[in-house]
């Protein structure tokens, strides 16, 4: 029997007025997948990327990475859900931008009952990616408790969670982030210091923090406009792992430039960690720990209904917005 829904779909790639709202229904899931309601949806830049055709999809294409509700249904095969088990998830693929959507199974992850809806769907790709980042993007050596890493972005939803994250963990994180005010959340939430990268060489100034040593690790969510000043951050085997590309993709590196410091680069992604559903449930495991515990708290600063979507798009891409996004349908 199918179930009505309401799902934003875009039939061309482009600027956020691609996003219509359209009335769909879902079917029964099959082998391996569920049926899901959602309370919740969580906004992020992949979710732009797939707007844009940056990282490009079959057309007609319904967006949406991450979401959080009750399960209605579940498909043969399926042992780790149950119909009405609170859930969440960051999956592939692309579809929660909706109320009622049939998808694999294998992401999804039962929802603790001490963390709401709103904060299970702003969490899960977000806190999913600083899981994987701090935990297992490692330089030579790994992380040891007074260690310093850049974190750039620090004050967006992936950067807050990190800077709780590092400071749970004894790391020194120093932040990058956009005016005066976004260096000021990020050193609240557990930056131990703050540049503001536009008015200030945040390259000299990490040198300066560290008293000319350099980071450990800098994690690049920006790309095109910090790629290459970043590996000028790093010391002696240090790593640079670039997750995203807000200001577009570096440009082609020339590998001997890391010969200087015999440096590592690397361009993880989270669904690749999150592959499998034993992988899934322990990176889910460590993250709900954390939060559980107060050590990481989740900052929604941003709640739009689902119908208007495309404004939230717009406030993502002028950096309009500070911590985590939701869509609520």
């Amino acid at each position: 029997m199918p179930h009505p829904s309401r799902a934003i779909r875009i039939d061309a790639f482009g600027g956020p007025e691609q996003m219509r709202q359209v009335d769909t229904e879902v079917g029964e899931p099959g082998p391996g997948e569920i049926r899901i309601r959602h309370h919740a949806v969580g906004l992020n830049y992949i979710d732009v990327y797939q707007r844009t055709g940056l990282y490009p999809n079959a057309l007609p294409l319904q967006l949406g990475m991450e979401g959080a509700g009750i399960v209605e249904a579940v498909g043969e095969g399926v042992t780790h859900l149950s119909p009405g088990d609170r859930a969440a998830y960051a999956s592939a693929p692309p579809g929660s931008y909706c109320e009622l959507r049939v998808m694999p199974a294998k992401c999804v992850v039962q929802l603790p009952n001490g963390i709401d809806f709103e904060t299970g769907a702003a969490m899960m790709l977000k806190g999913l990616t600083a899981q994987y980042l701090l935990r297992q993007t490692l330089p030579a050596g790994g992380l040891q408790a007074g260690d310093w890493v850049l974190f750039h972005a620090a004050a967006g939803g992936v950067g807050l969670i990190a800077c709780q994250w590092a400071r749970a963990l004894g790391l020194n994180l120093i932040a990058t982030a956009g005016g005066a005010a976004k260096c000021e959340l990020a050193l609240a939430h557990g930056a131990t210091h703050a540049i503001d990268y536009r008015s200030e060489d945040f390259v000299a100034r990490v040198r300066d923090i560290t008293g000319g040593a350099g980071v450990k690790v800098v994690y690049d969510s920006v790309g095109a406009d910090t790629f290459m000043q970043s590996l000028d951050c790093l010391a002696p085997f240090g790593l640079l792992a670039n997750f995203g590309s807000a200001s577009g993709k570096p440009a082609p590196l020339d590998v001997g430039v890391l010969s200087k410091n015999s440096l590592y680069v690397t361009r993880p992604t989270l669904f690749t960690h999150i592959a499998t559903r034993e992988r899934t449930q322990a990176m889910a495991d460590d993250l709900f720990a954390v939060v559980q515990s107060g050590e990481v708290r989740i900052r929604i600063d941003q709640r739009y209904p689902l119908a208007e979507v495309a404004q939230a798009h717009r406030d993502l891409e002028a950096r309009a917005t500070t911590g985590c996004t939701v869509l609520l349908p």
